[in-house]
C-alpha cells in the first residue's frame, strides 16, 4: 500500500494499515499550547485511539480535521497515524515540538 501523507497545522497525518489503543474522548487529536484551541477528527463513525505516545485516526467514511486557526481539511476513508511535528532549534541545540 503506497502511504499518503497530509498536514494539518503541527500535525503530520500518514495513512497506516491497522490503529491500536485505547478510544480518546472528544476525537481531539492535539490540544494548542498557547491559545486552547484543538485539532479533532469528526465523521460519521470516526474514532480516535492512542498507544505509546502515537494517536491513530479510524475512519470508515472519512473524516474532516479542524481548528480554529488553520483551514479544515477532508482525510479519505481509511486509517491514519498522527504525530506532532518537531524540528531542530540550533541556538537551544535541541529539538522541540513545532507549536501553533
Amino acid at each position: 500500500m503506497k502511504q499518503k501523507m497530509y498536514r494539518h497545522g503541527d500535525l503530520l497525518i500518514m495513512q497506516v494499515e491497522q490503529v491500536k489503543g485505547k478510544h480518546v474522548k472528544g476525537n481531539i487529536l492535539e490540544e494548542g499550547e498557547a491559545t486552547g484551541h484543538y485539532h479533532r477528527a469528526t465523521g460519521d463513525g470516526v474514532t480516535v485511539t492512542v498507544q505509546d505516545d502515537t494517536k491513530y485516526i479510524n475512519a470508515p467514511t472519512g473524516t474532516v480535521l479542524t481548528h480554529d486557526e488553520h483551514d479544515t481539511i477532508t482525510l479519505p476513508p481509511g486509517q491514519y497515524s498522527v504525530w506532532r511535528q518537531r524540528e531542530y532549534n540550533p541556538y537551544e541545540e535541541a529539538i522541540r515540538y513545532v507549536q501553533d
